[in-house]
């Protein structure tokens, strides 16, 4: 991880919400409207292979935003751990979403246990530099069980709406994006099978009558993000 990363991050913890939802105003929406459409695109890609995760791993989970659709999607949930590298952040997750069955961690301080059912991490790696991501993808394997899955959200490059609204983000101004061949090749690298690519996020709100078109074109490079899903090998 870039080791000003954490400084970076540390700064904007306390209104990273606004600051995302600021760039995000573009497409009519807000976070929590795409935060919960990735996890339930996901369950629905695991339920089609009789899948339902016990534990689930959050890296680079922020301010833990994602935990309240953990839950609301697969509440048998019995762990949630979120690993960040910014204390701040992980300070603000904790008061807001930490819980019997939730837990927060720095990721340096996190022994991988390979333990975990699923690993979830969306808009982690176009903020890691390009010679440190393998080093992350050996890491986030060691977390994982034999047969564990990595879903793997990035930022589309393909898509021009993408890059306006990361360029209306401070923090994302100087992301460098990963490519989905990128992605897909970097995980076989890194010891996973890949499974699947699906582009979501293709309709703003202001047509989002065409939004049950997304689940036909979802092999098709369009949407806003992607998601490569990988099993442990």
């Amino acid at each position: 991880m870039d080791p000003s990363a954490p400084q970076a991050f540390d700064a904007y913890a306390a209104d990273y919400d606004a600051a995302l939802n600021q760039g995000l105003a573009l497409s009519g929406e807000g976070k929590d409207f795409f935060a919960r459409g990735r996890i339930q695109w996901l369950a629905r890609c695991l339920d089609r292979a009789g899948i339902s995760p016990r534990t689930v791993l959050d890296f680079g989970c922020g301010t833990g935003s994602a935990t309240p659709f953990f839950l609301e999607v697969w509440p048998a949930l019995q762990r949630i751990v979120g690993l960040d590298v910014s204390a701040a952040s992980l300070e603000v997750a904790r008061r807001e979403h930490g819980g019997q069955r939730v837990e927060f961690a720095a990721i340096e301080e996190y022994r991988p246990d390979a333990s975990m059912d699923l690993v979830f991490c969306n808009g982690v790696f176009h903020h890691v530099p390009p010679e440190q991501r393998p080093a992350a993808v050996r890491f986030i394997r060691d977390c994982l069980r034999p047969a564990g899955l990595l879903a793997l959200w990035e930022n589309n490059p393909w898509n021009p709406g993408t890059r306006l609204v990361m360029s209306r983000i401070r923090f994302d101004r100087d992301a460098i994006l990963l490519w989905p061949r990128s992605a897909r090749r970097m995980l076989r690298e890194g010891g996973f099978q890949v499974l699947r690519t699906d582009f979501r996020f293709i309709f703003p709100r202001a047509l989002k009558w065409l939004r049950p078109l997304e689940t036909p074109l979802a092999r098709v490079p369009l949407g806003a993000q992607y998601q490569v899903l990988g099993r442990k090998q």
